[in-house]
């Protein structure tokens, strides 16, 4: 039987919906985060606003207490970036990705010359052993005790290849610039899983991001090949067809009609929604993504109009009137503009409660 076609405009719908972009949906912020698979938290504010516009009615003190508990951990993860991740998902997907960060060694060059790994990797868990430290601690020990290897990579292959995650602090945003780091079994009181097995990493791929392909998922993780694994889950996946492009799912995913309306949403910097597909011609035109993946590797705060990016947002305080700023890649019709007021209006008062009053003002089309 040949695969199902998918429009652009379904394939648009079905990832929505697995990333609690249609509806709000009231679930515990652990159980969120995991929905997502994860989010990316390369700085501390972005996953409590991408919580906020997927949970109806979002406190941050409920992210806060999920930190402090240990429930969702920050950690690196995924692309060898710091990601949010429930506590079991870090020791469940903490070994399968280790390839990865492992791979991503290769950016220290000339720096790593005479770093042997095994002896400095022991040290740095002796150190970490003792307490929680920052990497400005860690890597002035590692380099009282290897003051021939460079300082830098002493740090980075701790961070690589050492399983630690954030300790989170009073902080706003429950993280300083300089966060503290603890050894996962210790913070955690277990261990990361030992197995290997990338399937069920795939599986919740396809869950949080589906319908998908082989150079997608591997986009999300870095892993790769990943393309033997799909393949030994085929019988159990759902295949389809956009294009020449052939996208996997599970079974019983989600996947609403296009005709199914997306309300306009607020996404925070770095939001996986853009970052987890080799294809991203589902969320946002290529035309456009140079408005929004930076040269220096940032990624801008978006927002969604039915359902694509239609342009970046920021949010800034002066006394007592906090402005959030539309910055759209085409001219707002009257209709969205009303709309995208309704919706940031309330994110403006989360992202600055201090503020008195709030605005939402669109600058011309970028």
């Amino acid at each position: 039987m040949a695969p199902e076609t998918l429009t652009p405009r379904a394939l648009n719908r079905a990832t929505l919906a697995r990333q609690l972009l249609l509806e709000r949906e009231p679930l515990p912020v652990g159980t969120a985060v995991e929905r997502l698979a994860g989010m990316q938290a390369q700085d501390p504010r972005p996953p409590f606003v991408g919580l906020w516009t997927r949970i109806p009615d979002f406190d941050a003190d409920a992210l806060r207490q999920a930190l402090a508990t240990a429930q969702v951990v920050r950690a690196t993860s995924l692309r060898g970036t710091l990601h949010l991740l429930s506590a079991r998902d870090y020791l469940a997907w903490r070994s399968p990705l280790q390839p990865v960060l492992s791979a991503g060694m290769s950016v220290l060059g000339d720096r790593a010359e005479g770093l042997e790994l095994e002896p400095v990797l022991a040290a740095a868990r002796e150190l970490l052993a003792d307490h929680p430290r920052t990497f400005n601690e860690i890597r002035g020990l590692l380099q009282e005790r290897f003051p021939d290897v460079n300082e830098r990579a002493l740090g980075f292959a701790t961070r690589m290849c050492v399983p630690l995650v954030m300790v989170p602090t009073e902080d706003r945003w429950s993280f300083p610039r300089d966060s503290r780091f603890a050894l996962a079994g210790e913070r955690l009181g277990a261990e990361p899983d030992p197995a290997d097995d990338p399937r069920e990493l795939v599986r919740r791929y396809l869950a949080a991001f589906g319908p998908a392909s082989v150079a997608d998922a591997q986009s999300w993780s870095f892993l790769k090949p990943l393309k033997p694994v799909i393949e030994q889950l085929r019988d159990e996946l759902v295949v389809f067809k956009v294009g020449r492009r052939e996208l996997f799912d599970l079974p019983d995913a989600p996947r609403p009609g296009e005709d199914v309306p997306a309300p306009p949403r607020f996404l925070p910097e770095f939001d996986n929604l853009l970052l987890s597909h080799a294809d991203r011609t589902r969320v946002i035109a290529d035309e456009h993504r140079g408005q929004v993946f930076t040269k220096n590797l940032r990624v801008r705060a978006t927002f969604l109009l039915d359902g694509v990016v239609a342009g970046t947002w920021t949010v800034e305080r002066k006394r007592k009137l906090a402005t959030l700023r539309l910055v759209p890649f085409a001219k707002l019709t009257k209709a969205s503009l009303t709309a995208l007021r309704r919706e940031g209006e309330p994110l403006a008062r989360f992202v600055e409660p201090e503020a008195e009053d709030v605005e939402v003002v669109a600058e011309a089309p970028a």
